[in-house]
């Protein structure tokens, strides 16, 4: 994470037959216009000093930047920024923790704090915010370059709903949340800030698959093995285990069928 901080400094110049899980929405905040400012310098004194004053230090590239494949990577329209605490602490509360990682935001760069000079503008989406482990407070975040027809891999939070009329939970058994998101590739403009599971009509034993979901035609689930379950309901007795999250070696090693 360094390195690209350090690098972008000089950059800136101008669920199955009973389970039926609802289609997703996608969205942009255009409610909240996330503002930056440029920073010249790095490290943790700088940006120790950024959040005594307030601000969080930021940094925005393309996706492509993070590729295995150098050829691939692109270091264009890539920004060392700080923004605002009080905005994004609001945006924050407006959106919740969960989904801001899925929600495309307005970018606007201005010179200066309290500029009216803009810089860039674009519309980004927020890949990591790193936090304190113990207070809690935001170090840092990461932006990638979110304009309509670029595809992204993004992470899309699970929201599982329907538990109070679910029969599986009525009888006594209990939600095994196997995956807590899933991983597609998306068009920008179609990314999904959430991914509901509709369990109203579950039973115990019943399970829904990555297959189940429905989105929109072109995203692009991005995974070995897409008839591993997202959910199950279990009996008591097996609920009070933990619960079991596959890995990418189960998937490859998984069945093809239920």
């Amino acid at each position: 994470m360094a390195q690209w901080w350090r690098s972008a400094a000089g950059h800136l110049r101008s669920a199955e037959a009973k389970r039926t899980p609802s289609l997703s929405s996608f969205r942009c905040s255009h409610y909240h216009t996330i503002q930056a400012i440029p920073r010249e310098s790095t490290g943790s004194k700088v940006a120790a000093r950024d959040r005594m004053q307030g601000r969080i230090p930021a940094v925005v590239f393309f996706q492509n930047l993070l590729d295995k494949t150098p050829d691939s990577r692109s270091t264009s329209r890539k920004h060392l920024l700080t923004v605002e605490k009080k905005q994004i602490k609001a945006v924050l509360n407006s959106i919740e923790d969960p989904f801001f990682c899925s929600t495309r935001f307005p970018l606007q760069i201005r010179a200066g704090s309290g500029s009216t000079h803009l810089l860039e503008s674009g519309t980004v989406l927020p890949i990591k915010i790193h936090k304190d482990k113990e207070s809690g407070n935001i170090l840092n975040l990461v932006f990638v370059w979110a304009e309509d027809g670029t595809n992204l891999k993004v992470d899309v939070p699970v929201v599982f709903k329907g538990e109070d009329a679910c029969p599986g939970l009525q009888k006594g058994g209990i939600l095994n949340k196997i995956r807590p998101s899933l991983t597609y590739l998306c068009p920008s403009e179609h990314i999904p800030s959430k991914i509901e599971v509709d369990i109203s009509n579950l039973d115990i034993e019943d399970r829904i698959f990555m297959r189940d979901i429905e989105v929109h035609p072109s995203l692009k689930l991005l995974s070995k093995n897409e008839n591993m379950p997202i959910c199950k309901i279990v009996s008591t007795s097996v609920g009070n285990q933990e619960p079991f999250v596959e890995s990418a070696s189960d998937e490859r090693n998984a069945e093809t069928s239920k």
